[in-house]
């Protein structure tokens, strides 16, 4: 039953998905039906042997985890977030940036800091193993404005060239880890389908260390 539907890869719709298809397209997997402006939410590969399913990015990890897709394309702070049980058998070294602590210029992180974020997981997480017992509070979005007007100490956050931070006077106190985009594959399958999407995976690795050249 799972050999009778294409290779199936998850990927996030919109600005990542056009980031990501010069690697595709180095990949040998045709872009031009990916790439259509249009609102499908399923598309094939320009030969048809590649389903697409476009998704919003914090949905990828899930639709492979639960085998609706072979492979998919994650953020590395979605993954870190969530704690999915997925196989990252590739970086794509697409999206690259930071996850970071930042605050106010003179801002000291004491024992029980306040700090603002969207990824309470990877906050948690860094602060306990510095045996520091922070208060975490969740933000969705615009987590800058947090220690200006006093709800945070500091934030946790991505940053890409930094600009966001210099406007609202923040800067990067500490580095957690590097986030970019990452191929994912569910376990079950990466095994039962493995004479397909071996070749499949050793054509991105091929595709992204030609794009590092």
């Amino acid at each position: 039953m799972t050999n009778q539907r294409p290779l199936t890869i998850a990927i996030p719709k919109g600005r990542v998905a056009k980031a990501l298809s010069p690697l595709l397209e180095r990949a040998g997997l045709g872009t031009k039906n990916l790439l259509a402006d249009d609102r499908r939410l399923i598309r094939m590969s320009d030969a048809e042997d590649i389903r697409f399913l476009l998704l919003k990015p914090d949905d990828v990890p899930t639709y492979v985890e639960y085998g609706v897709a072979d492979l998919g394309i994650s953020g590395r702070d979605v993954l870190l977030e969530r704690a999915y049980d997925l196989y990252q058998p590739l970086d794509l070294g697409v999206g690259k940036c930071k996850m970071v602590v930042a605050g106010p210029e003179g801002a000291v992180i004491g024992d029980r800091p306040r700090v603002a974020t969207k990824f309470s997981r990877i906050a948690t997480e860094h602060f306990a193993r510095k045996g520091v017992q922070a208060e975490v509070i969740y933000v969705g979005g615009s987590v800058e404005l947090s220690p200006l007007v006093g709800l945070s100490d500091v934030i946790v956050d991505i940053v890409e060239s930094g600009a966001t931070l210099r406007e609202n006077n923040l800067h990067v106190m500490e580095e957690i880890c590097d986030i970019s985009s990452v191929l994912v594959a569910n376990r079950s399958l990466y095994k039962l389908r493995h004479a397909e999407v071996a070749p499949l995976v050793a054509r991105l690795a091929r595709g992204v260390e030609e794009g590092a050249i």
